[in-house]
């Protein structure tokens, strides 16, 4: 919207309409400079056109600039505010109707309420302090403004359960309402190595590396069919004592990342090429952190008190309780997951990690790499990867040289190489990738 426009758009207000355009040569320049990507997402999903959301953009900014003045000067009047559904007429709710002037002075839209925002805030404040007692019917609960309420949700079957809690709570009369609902929320998280998550019945370690469908993680942090939480999952094997390694299959939505955690900061993971003896090795957890040191024994065997773990490898890299299942890396190449050891990161100590290749091997499991297959249509029809495809049983595996014309399998598909590495792949990139084609 250009600028003569704008001011056409102030003019013909009138009291009656009263929106946000009034203000809009305020922010306009603000919105000419959105990253594209943001206007193109919210023309995709709000169903409007990268115009419109660059306007909405500026309504919005003087919208919030509007609320907050008017929140200051009508104190404790002041009952919440709200933008309409294309996001250019502002609402706010007073509970003096001799303020109402004052917001229709700023551009506003005025509109009387029995409920305070505070006081609002204030009933919800005795909610939250019962929400460890709140019964399973009720999945939430929030302030409406539009409504002026409290809002309770509750599961079908659990309005009376939902209004006995709230009776508890000391929260009743027209104030709060309740809604049915049939929400289960959990939340969504990014699956990155070094979290931490929570065991089942308590406590946290942290995970290992994302795989598909979830994460691996040490076997001493909980049995198979237990529940995890942030992220949510079920553990679907573990194996401790003799080995230390376990993973867990997240719940839909939680989405697994080819990164490790460096606090702060992440770096990817390309691979699982194991390092030799000797080679620098950082590790991540939740407790301590990114820290670092060398490779000094493969295969080792520990006495922990549940049992004697074996086939570990051994380091000079310290890590602290909850550190456990974390993640091991040697440049970008996944090494293994945290098990125990000796001593703290103030002293320093000596630490195990439990491979990652066997881990993977045992449960058939594929990790989530920055390398995956990029496909390109060719004028023949077929498709081509110029990253060497993943495969299941049987298929391609990684690190491995393919001559001219072996053929792979990589999620159900078969691919053949028609060109393969100019270098035989190793700790270091090829110089050129193989071209695979789909058959």
């Amino acid at each position: 919207m250009n600028r003569k426009l704008i001011a056409a758009a102030t003019a013909a207000v009138t009291a009656a309409g009263l929106t946000i355009a009034v203000a809009l040569t305020t922010s306009a320049t603000a919105a000419n400079t959105a990253d594209p990507a943001v206007l193109a997402a919210m023309a995709r999903d709000l169903g409007i056109s990268s115009e419109q959301a660059r306007e909405r953009l500026d309504a919005e900014k003087v919208a919030g600039q509007t609320d907050a003045a008017l929140k200051s000067r009508l104190g404790t009047a002041y009952a919440g505010s709200w933008l309409d559904g294309t996001g250019h007429t502002l609402t706010v709710a007073v509970t003096d109707p001799a303020l109402a002037s004052a917001v229709r002075s700023r551009g506003a839209v005025a509109t009387t309420a029995k409920h305070s925002a505070s006081a609002l805030d204030s009933a919800k404040i005795k909610l939250d302090a019962k929400a460890t007692t709140a019964p399973d019917a009720v999945p939430g609960w929030y302030v409406d403004v539009r409504t002026n309420k409290v809002v309770v949700l509750a599961r079908a079957g659990g309005e009376e359960q939902a209004k006995a809690w709230t009776a508890e709570a000391g929260l009743g009369g027209d104030i709060v309402a309740f809604e049915a609902s049939t929400e289960n929320p959990k939340p969504l998280i990014d699956i990155v190595g070094g979290n931490a998550y929570g065991l089942p019945g308590g406590g946290r370690c942290s995970i290992g590396f994302a795989v598909e469908g979830g994460f691996v993680t040490a076997g001493h942090c909980g049995s198979t069919g237990g529940r995890t939480s942030n992220p949510g999952g079920t553990i679907q094997g573990s194996s401790f004592p003799g080995n230390d390694y376990a993973w867990v299959r997240t719940d839909a939505g939680n989405t697994p990342r080819a990164l490790v955690n460096r606090y702060p900061g992440t770096v990817p993971v390309a691979g699982s090429q194991e390092a030799p003896v000797g080679a620098s090795v950082c590790r991540s957890g939740s407790t301590t952190g990114w820290r670092c040191g060398t490779i000094q024994q493969k295969n080792a065997s520990v006495t922990y008190p549940e049992g004697t773990i074996t086939g570990l490898t051994r380091t000079n890299a310290c890590a602290e309780p909850g550190d456990s299942g974390g993640s091991w890396l040697t440049g970008d190449q996944a090494q293994g997951v945290t098990s125990g050891g000796s001593g703290n990161c103030q002293t320093g100590g000596t630490i195990y990690f439990q491979p990652l290749t066997e881990i993977l091997q045992v449960y058939n499991l594929r990790l989530v790499t920055t390398v995956g297959p990029t496909t390109t249509t060719q004028p023949t029809g077929t498709t081509t990867t110029t990253t060497t495809p993943p495969g299941g049983g049987g298929s391609w595996a990684p690190y491995t040289n393919y001559g001219d014309g072996a053929q792979v399998t990589y999620g159900g598909a078969s691919y053949r190489i028609i060109q393969p590495h100019t270098s035989v792949p190793g700790w270091e990139p090829p110089n050129t990738p193989a071209l695979w084609q789909r058959l």
